[in-house]
């Protein structure tokens, strides 16, 4: 599972349903949530995403309905068969992708690519609340 220390910076909620801002290193990313609770803007929290919930791209172009985009280096990959894995470096930390193997030779992916890692707004969830 990866995580991320980050900052809420906006809470946004309608009946049920609570959209969150984040502020991860000068990055914005958006959460959607059910019944979230205890959480207030200036909440130091970690955030937690699962590896096969991590979309990649490479040179993309325009705009995408995915609210949470990284631009990242790929540190490390390792293709099996059917599934890869693929280690990413964003800022200081570590994120994990599990991707298929034939989109990794789709996209033609190796070590040292700069790529983007996507993630829907409903793939991310707060782990811990910290402050």
């Amino acid at each position: 599972m990866n995580t991320l220390k980050a900052q809420v910076t906006q809470i946004d909620s309608m009946d049920n349903l609570t959209i969150v801002k984040f502020d991860y290193e000068g990055t914005t990313l958006s959460m959607m949530s059910l019944g979230l609770k205890d959480v207030k803007v200036g909440s130091q929290v970690i955030l937690s995403i699962n590896a096969s919930h991590i979309a990649i791209g490479k040179d993309l172009k325009g705009d995408i309905s995915l609210s949470n985009r990284f631009d990242c280096i790929i540190k490390a990959l390792d293709k099996g068969k059917l599934l890869s894995s693929l280690k990413l470096s964003i800022n200081d930390d570590c994120l994990s992708s599990i991707i298929t193997t034939s989109s990794v030779n789709r996209l033609n992916l190796n070590v040292g690519d700069e790529v983007q890692a996507l993630v829907k707004a409903s793939e991310i969830s707060i782990k811990e609340v910290i402050s």
